[in-house]
């Protein structure tokens, strides 16, 4: 029971994340599921059955708050679907020697890519432009979904990111098409899982519990996303996400570090992590003061 809740927490906060940030669900989900030992594809079929659920109400409270491009949806979505059900396919075919270490590799990648964008470049200001094309959507979707299903997640820290930087859309709508279009990509990775395994590995009642507080979260990060700091909270995620999979790289067949080295590593990464937060604090606020400081348009001051 006491396992139960815990993963239902970790499904409702991984869903603020992911609903404020646009990533970090099955990030943060298949990280928890690793250390707790479980086989890296039964992980990441359990992470992206619960998407299906919370990524379903992620969409339509995105959608209630017009947070959505459904063009951009449908152009990012469907390869998106492509892409994660040959990532499902080939990851149930790789031993889990080989499986584990591999996603804790990519998970290590994306967490330091979410720390290390959100530390020092926050949200891109609004740059709306031109509509975005299916030449640029296409692949993008195609290599997100693939290492979503393959790094149990990446769907969100590869397609929000690149739709930020084309600067075409609104960060609001950025996040909720990525998290609208992610059912498409849960349901067909979590295809490629059942085809592949069948049900073997995957507890039901853990997809059950990381459902429930999923959906309890998915509305409120929905209005979040106008609310939270996602400076900050980038960079508290990425950290965790970091910290954790380079302690089952180092317990990996492929490093066995232990002793003091290990401890050495340890400590540098919390100095790292600390650090990356102490710095995303301070430009948060730096942020705010000087949007308070600027004049209101229309609004004279003082004396003049």
């Amino acid at each position: 029971m006491r396992t139960l809740i815990l993963l239902a927490l970790a499904g409702l906060g991984a869903q603020l994340v992911d609903g404020s940030l646009g990533m970090a669900y099955g990030v943060t989900s298949t990280t928890l599921l690793l250390a707790l030992g479980t086989n890296p594809a039964a992980a990441s079929a359990t992470v992206h059955l619960a998407e299906i659920g919370t990524t379903l109400m992620s969409g339509a409270s995105h959608w209630r708050f017009g947070n959505v491009d459904w063009k951009v949806v449908g152009k990012i979505g469907v390869p998106g679907a492509v892409g994660a059900f040959l990532g499902a396919t080939v990851l149930s075919k790789l031993s889990t020697d080989v499986a584990a270490p591999l996603m804790s590799l990519i998970l290590l990648g994306l967490g330091v890519y979410v720390m290390s964008r959100f530390t020092f470049r926050g949200l891109p200001k609004d740059r709306v432009g031109l509509p975005l094309r299916r030449r640029f959507l296409t692949p993008l979707g195609l290599v997100a979904g693939f290492l979503d299903a393959t790094g149990g997640g990446g769907w969100g820290p590869v397609g929000t990111p690149a739709l930020l930087a084309s600067g075409r859309m609104e960060p609001r709508k950025v996040i909720g098409s990525i998290d609208t279009s992610e059912f498409l990509v849960a349901v067909a990775a979590s295809l490629g899982f059942l085809f592949s395994l069948g049900s073997q590995g995957i507890d039901f009642v853990w997809v059950a519990a990381f459902l429930a507080g999923g959906l309890v979260a998915a509305p409120i990060a929905a209005w979040l996303v106008r609310v939270l700091p996602p400076r900050v909270l980038g960079s508290a995620v990425g950290g965790v996400i970091l910290v954790t999979n380079v302690r089952t790289l180092l317990n990996s067949d492929w490093l066995t570090v232990s002793g003091a080295t290990a401890v050495a590593v340890y400590v540098a990464l919390y100095g790292l992590w600390a650090a990356a937060l102490t710095y995303s604090i301070r430009a948060h606020l730096k942020e705010s003061r000087a949007a308070a400081a600027e004049p209101v348009p229309g609004r004279q001051s003082v004396g003049a």
